[in-house]
């Protein structure tokens, strides 16, 4: 008796002392964040989705009453930072804020990533998106969508377009649009489309998809036209837009999404807290304006399941137009 009595006590001891460690994940959560949280940024600062980050991160960290730190790990298209991003712990203390780059484009360009974009990591908040313009130079006698497709058709490879370097945002853009519209265009790669708009201006180049901050500052001085915008609904920056789908091409929609990481094993609880988080300042009134003075629109609301389903569509669809036009970083 007194040897089954001392095994009860020491197996109710033994499970006593083990309740508290199962049920950490879910307390844990519940009191993320219990510190400053780092936010890994994959590019410069300064740049969109720094400053997106910044944005945001500053209107969760006064809702939740704790400090978020933005570290801006740049470099090769912002793969270094999410290859850090993915070895940190997942308990909530570290986020990735990247964008399409990391997940939905590099894994398709670069086949040799230190990490990978579906296995190691979590999708937690869609918060942003940033749609892109369609510009031409203003003596392109095309004034929609249309009329470029009609000229570029009736001189076939003599329109120039312009893009941020391989394998960016811009090229594929423009070589999913010439590939709907059945039509032939010459690549002509710049540093950054800043470094485009001179050319596009003297009609060097004709074409450029650009963000809206950058390209609509030159449409309202009048030395560039706008024809369309890339989202599948007008964009509420420049509403007076057609969508390419509005003008002839049904279906094409871009955005540069800007999203929320946790690294794989983050519990179901902490995710679902952390999305919260987001979910709830990307819906501030106030948050929208100052990121409608960075061209992006905040998200529309949706869980981590339809973030995650969103990356993987767009993964999909931009592996096919790499493949397609044996697009490469060289």
């Amino acid at each position: 008796m007194r040897v089954l009595s001392f095994l009860t006590l020491l197996a109710a001891a033994v499970l006593g002392t083990q309740a508290p460690a199962l049920a950490q994940p879910a307390s844990a959560a519940a009191s993320w964040p219990q510190g400053p949280v780092r936010v890994i940024v994959p590019f410069p600062a300064s740049g969109a989705t720094d400053l997106v980050a910044r944005v945001v991160t500053q209107r969760v960290g006064q809702e939740l009453g704790q400090q978020f730190v933005v570290d801006n790990k740049p470099g090769a298209g912002g793969t270094i930072g999410a290859a850090e991003a993915a070895k940190a712990k997942p308990d909530g203390m570290t986020l990735l804020l990247t964008t399409s780059s990391t997940h939905a484009i590099s894994p398709h360009l670069m086949p040799k990533l230190a990490y990978d974009a579906q296995r190691d990591f979590v999708p937690v908040a869609h918060v942003a998106d940033a749609p892109s313009v369609l510009l031409v130079t203003p003596s392109l006698p095309a004034r929609s969508v249309a009329e470029l497709i009609a000229y570029a058709k009736a001189n076939p490879g003599k329109l120039n377009y312009a893009t941020s370097g391989n394998g960016t945002i811009v090229h594929l853009n423009t070589a999913a649009f010439a590939a709907q519209a059945g039509i032939e265009m010459t690549h002509v790669p710049y540093k950054g489309t800043a470094l485009a708009i001179p050319d596009l201006v003297t009609g060097q180049v004709q074409v450029l998809f650009d963000s809206l901050p950058t390209g609509m500052p030159h449409v309202k001085s009048g030395r560039l036209r706008a024809l369309a915008v890339t989202s599948a609904q007008r964009s509420s920056l420049a509403p007076e837009l057609p969508t390419l789908a509005e003008s002839g091409l049904p279906g094409f929609s871009s955005v540069t999404w800007f999203g929320v990481y946790l690294p794989a094993g983050a519990s179901p609880a902490l995710v679902e807290r952390v999305h919260a988080a987001f979910a709830r300042a990307i819906q501030a009134p106030e948050l929208a304006a100052s990121l409608a003075k960075l061209g992006v629109e905040p998200a529309k609301p949706s869980t981590p399941a339809q973030f995650g389903a969103l990356v993987r569509t767009d993964s999909d669809r931009w592996a096919a137009v790499i493949r397609q036009h044996k697009i490469t970083l060289e």
